[in-house]
């Protein structure tokens, strides 16, 4: 998953909506409104917010 987050280009301040609207849009469109892929696209999308998350306490840890 950290791939995907990479290719989102979110800035790593960039809020929690942010990075999903980001994330949204790497999504096929047919996708998005599929009942049957709800639950792939919330474990997605906290996989994208982990992501940002860690790259937060990175930043922060080492005041980059």
């Amino acid at each position: 998953m950290q791939g995907a987050y990479d290719r989102l280009r979110v800035h790593v301040f960039a809020s929690w909506r942010d990075v999903v609207r980001a994330a949204n849009t790497r999504i096929a469109s047919k996708h998005r409104r599929d009942p049957a892929m709800r639950e792939a696209r919330k474990r997605f999308y906290r996989d994208m917010l982990g992501c940002h998350q860690r790259h937060q306490d990175l930043v922060l840890t080492f005041r980059l």
